[in-house]
């Protein structure tokens, strides 16, 4: 029996097509990879979907979206022959829905160019298991998505409806004094991940200048999350190429430069997950007494509403701060409802010496023990710190 398996998993490996027209990205691929997985290339998207005519048994296709992915991925809709394989996509471009076309039904996940390869290792260790779980004779099942409890979300509805019935002149007014405040709408909406990483549009009163999203990167030294960062060293190779006295023997190619792959990765771990700001420059005048006064929350009472969050939970992620938390340990948080207030809100708020590791662990912790009466008490204490001093 063992054998018959071991033969088994030698005839059908794991086969990924990577659509690079690059020979050297290609070559760093196949060394990173080529312990888990076999790797074809082909130089554009006629070329794969001539190799997928041919070569039914692909597992996956790895596509860099500078050749142009939507001719492939509508030429796979249109080919009633051509196998169902799903793509990963390579690109720098953001906000990409992978529900719209021509994404829907083949695009399963998108990383950056210069992706960080224990990222993609994990994705592509879950679709070998996957492969192999299948071949094993069962059936794979896609998972019920994560629902709000059914008492905590009639709790949601009544309260929610309640409120706004009680609060809609608050809101008129509010509405108003932003129309007079600055220029730009009134509500702001943005992309969120919430509750078992459902990404939904939540809503705020506007409290920043508009155009403040294309300041964030620029503003990187101010976030409090941000640890002190060393100074790069003279030598661009890590310690063990140094005592070896060699040259660079994990080497990555970026904007045309070759970098060390390990000190790569210590940078990229060393980046801030979360972001928040003391004293927000691109806060208006009343965008601040809404901050400090939570009232620039309240349109998210018509998200409770829908379903996308809870009153209490833990807070819905940006896109970009999300796809950081992809480890087991760090995903569990996305367990838990997607909240208007939170376990960190009431402990951590406004306290500068708070660390994302922190945040985590708390939003972690809420998941694990989430409950009618951990809610009711959170609520309680966020009534006290609704009012808080630091501009955060």
């Amino acid at each position: 029996m063992a054998i018959m398996q071991a033969v088994k998993e030698v005839a059908q490996p794991f086969r990924v097509l990577y659509v690079e027209s690059n020979n050297q990205l290609v070559e760093s691929f196949q060394q990173a990879f080529s312990a888990q997985i076999e790797v074809t290339s082909v130089p554009d998207g006629q070329a794969a979907l001539a190799y997928l005519k041919e070569n039914r048994f692909v597992d996956l296709v790895l596509y860099n979206e500078d050749l142009g992915s939507s001719v492939f991925l509508n030429g796979l809709a249109l080919s009633r022959h051509l196998p169902h394989v799903p793509v990963v996509l390579l690109t720098d471009r953001p906000g990409i829905d992978l529900k719209a076309d021509p994404f829907h039904g083949h695009l399963i996940d998108a990383f950056p160019h210069n992706y960080a390869e224990d990222a993609l290792r994990i994705r592509l260790s879950y679709l070998i298991q996957k492969k192999e779980y299948s071949q094993d004779g069962h059936v794979v099942h896609k998972s019920d998505s994560m629902r709000i409890p059914v008492g905590k979300r009639a709790f949601d509805i009544g309260l929610s409806l309640l409120i706004l019935l009680m609060i809609s002149p608050i809101l008129l007014v509010v509405a108003i004094l932003i129309k007079f405040d600055s220029k730009g709408p009134i509500f702001y909406s943005s992309k969120r991940v919430g509750t078992g990483f459902k990404i939904f549009d939540m809503y705020k009163f506007r409290t920043m200048k508009t155009g403040s999203d294309q300041l964030l990167a620029s503003m990187a030294s101010q976030n409090l999350y941000n640890t002190a960062s060393e100074e790069k060293p003279a030598d661009t190779r890590c310690e063990t190429c140094q005592l070896a006295n060699t040259t660079c023997q994990r080497p990555l190619y970026m904007d045309q430069q070759e970098i060390c792959e390990v000190l790569y990765q210590r940078e990229q771990n060393a980046k801030a997950m979360f972001s928040k700001f003391k004293e927000d420059p691109r806060v208006t005048r009343l965008g601040k007494v809404l901050r400090n006064t939570s009232i620039d929350e309240l349109p998210q009472l018509f998200n409770i509403l829908r379903g996308d969050m809870s009153f209490v939970g833990n807070r819905p992620l940006p896109v970009y701060e999300a796809e950081k938390l992809t480890t087991t340990g760090y995903a569990r948080r996305f367990a838990a409802p997607a909240g208007l207030t939170g376990l960190w809100q009431v402990t951590k708020r406004g306290k500068a010496s708070v660390s994302d590791q922190e945040r985590i662990q708390l939003d972690v912790l809420y998941a694990k023990n989430f409950s009618l009466r951990t809610d009711l008490l959170i609520l309680l204490k966020t009534l006290k710190a609704v009012w808080q001093k630091e501009n955060v």
